[in-house]
């Protein structure tokens, strides 16, 4: 029989602290996989009025699947945070837009009326797993010249897109920094980014059991002359340093969608009603530019403009892929629309956790913003793409 697509709402999303990766941060002694079976476990607890069973998925991403983030690491995790055994689960990767494929991958599933709620999320123990281990890129290429070379190095591809707009100075990249560190700070003072942090269980040789209660990346004060100190390790005399772009992280996020008239049986609260995604390729060597056509496409499928959107959240893996964000979409580099309680640059980016973080920090403003009706959830992605997910305020005062 024909089906009736469904509406589906984002209930509610939390995520661990973020930590930074190497055997000095927080989750040095931590499991990726329990980081992720902590976020689910708190998702629960804060909506009782969900039956477990009637969770129909869980989806988690990890980029580098082996280890602690393998054995299909969203079932294995379902299992451990104790829901049902009847409840299935799944890996899934697309690299730092892992998260956000595990959001519109189940959602589609909603949708179409295969699943009524889900749990979707992302981990990444950047410690444990650097970036590319295990990895065997085929040597056709390079060889057959299908990329450049420093398509492989992501540094290397936001000094290429320096290279491509080089309106976008380190000037202008630092400044954008420190910009990203101030309303980080100012937000956690406004107790903000709190709300949806779990308290995380972790361990040292030196100091024992601890809780990590606030995320480790960021560097409040940090000035322009900080930066213009730093390295510029993919270039000599380059723009990118460890300061206008994000750290390398550990951390997981969860949320728990639902088709809107499910959530409404089961007394769940929405936050956020998701109304349409896109991703897009680019080439290669300037990954960084792939929320540009996923953008694009989305808003030209929706009939919309930049105006129509009031907040914008975007993963700033590097200062200058936001930047030639706005560049292209005509978009002042403070615009109060974009990442209003900073990004990644200042509080971390675990690879394929983020895009929840994203859709966290857009629910949250929501709740605050009910002038504002859409908002964009967006990222560049390894390999040359990008990834962007529309989403509506159902606390939209216009709708009254």
């Amino acid at each position: 029989m024909p089906r009736t697509a469904r509406d589906v709402v984002f209930v509610d999303g939390v995520r661990t602290p973020f930590g930074k990766a190497g055997p000095k941060g927080l989750y040095a002694e931590t499991r990726a996989d329990d980081l992720v079976v902590r976020a689910i476990r708190e998702l629960m607890r804060r909506n009782p009025s969900l039956p477990p069973e009637r969770v129909d998925e869980v989806a988690v991403a990890a980029t580098t699947q082996t280890g602690d983030q393998g054995l299909t690491i969203g079932r294995s995790a379902a299992v451990l945070a104790g829901l049902p055994k009847s409840v299935p689960g799944y890996a899934i990767d697309r690299m730092c837009a892992g998260a956000m494929t595990a959001v519109t991958t189940t959602a589609a599933g909603i949708s179409f009326g295969s699943y009524d709620v889900v749990i979707a999320g992302g981990v990444e123990h950047m410690g444990r797993h650097p970036m590319g281990e295990g990895v065997d890129p085929n040597p056709r290429f390079l060889a057959d010249r299908l990329v450049d070379p420093t398509a492989l190095v992501m540094g290397s591809t936001a000094e290429n897109l320096h290279d491509r707009f080089p309106q976008i100075t380190k000037d202008r990249a630092d400044a954008y920094a420190v910009r990203s560190q101030q309303k980080v700070a100012a937000a956690y003072a406004a107790g903000r980014i709190q709300p949806d942090l779990v308290p995380t269980a972790i361990r040292s040789a030196e100091k024992g059991w601890g809780l990590a209660t606030e995320d480790e990346p960021p560097r409040p004060g940090t000035t322009l002359e900080d930066l213009a100190k730093l390295k510029t390790p993919f270039r000599v005399a380059g723009n990118v340093t460890a300061g206008n772009a994000a750290g390398l992280n550990d951390g997981a996020t969860a949320c728990l969608l639902a088709a809107e008239d499910v959530a409404a049986e089961l007394g769940l609260t929405p936050k956020m009603r998701l109304v349409d995604f896109s991703f897009a390729g680019v080439e290669p060597e300037v990954m960084g530019v792939g929320p540009v056509p996923a953008t694009e496409k989305l808003l030209a499928r929706n009939s919309l403009t930049m105006d129509d959107i009031g907040l914008i959240e975007i993963n700033e893996a590097f200062a200058v892929q936001v930047l030639a964000f706005l560049e292209h979409f005509k978009i002042a580099d403070d615009d109060p629309r974009v990442n209003p309680w900073g990004g990644a640059i200042a509080l971390g980016h675990p690879l394929a956790s983020s895009g929840v973080r994203l859709m966290n920090q857009l629910a949250r403003l929501f709740e605050e913003r009910t002038d504002v009706r859409y908002g964009l959830t967006t990222m560049c992605v390894g390999m040359g793409m990008g990834g962007t997910v529309l989403w509506e305020n159902v606390n939209w005062e216009g709708a009254k």
